[in-house]
């Protein structure tokens, strides 16, 4: 997930817009008090901050996500007025990864920000996403959508839905999916499976009709 802090709200529009189109989650806040307490429940991969904000500015917000054990680690990406050199250098003494001189281009941005998350070595599962008709799937923070609502599984479904979301088309058999998802343990007790695909087409809406029974086999995930 991506924090962006961003009082305009066309350019927090397109910024959101941009990263969504590049693969990545992200969320948009017009005041430092949205931003603090959307941090208070979730822990962002990166945030992009723009400095001159209504109430408390950019350098401040920078300022507390340093001095805080918690957010301290969290790769920060500066938005500055072109030319203010003051701005940027005191963005990164404070410790912003990246600045962004104001305007600029929306694919540079989604250019710095697979740059910083390179270097700060939170680009890897985190952002790795399985797309299969409307449905969505985000390993890395184990969050499933169809057709954009969020949908909570247990783990075996989220394990059984990613079983299938990674091969789509793919037959598989029950004894396939009892070994792959539970153990072998659980071998010959294939009314497992049929159990958590009936509870997981039901979880997931009009999508659950991806999860097709293959008669004699087993079941696959086709659009």
């Amino acid at each position: 997930m991506i924090f962006c802090v961003e009082d305009d709200a066309g350019i927090r529009d397109l910024m959101i817009y941009t990263l969504s189109a590049s693969g990545f989650r992200a969320v948009g806040f017009e005041n430092a008090r949205e931003f603090y307490a959307a941090l208070a429940d979730d822990t962002p991969e990166l945030i992009m901050l723009d400095i001159m904000l209504p109430g408390e500015d950019g350098i401040s917000i920078l300022k507390r996500l340093k001095a805080d054990a918690r957010t301290a680690d969290i790769p920060v990406i500066m938005a500055t007025a072109k030319g203010n050199e003051y701005d940027k250098v005191i963005g990164l003494d404070l410790g912003a990864d990246d600045y962004l001189a104001k305007p600029f281009g929306m694919m540079e941005m989604a250019s710095r920000v697979r740059a910083v998350l390179r270097r700060s070595g939170r680009a890897a599962e985190k952002q790795q996403l399985i797309r299969v008709g409307g449905l969505e799937m985000n390993l890395g923070e184990h969050i499933v959508t169809a057709d954009g609502i969020r949908v909570q599984l247990t783990l075996k479904e989220f394990e059984l839905l990613r079983t299938f979301m990674t091969s789509p088309g793919r037959a598989f058999t029950r004894e396939q999916l009892l070994s792959s998802v539970w153990s072998e343990d659980f071998l010959g007790e294939t009314r497992t499976v049929d159990v958590h695909v009936g509870t997981l087409r039901q979880k997931l809406g009009a999508c659950g009709k991806y999860i097709r029974t293959v008669r004699g086999v087993g079941y696959k995930l086709e659009v």
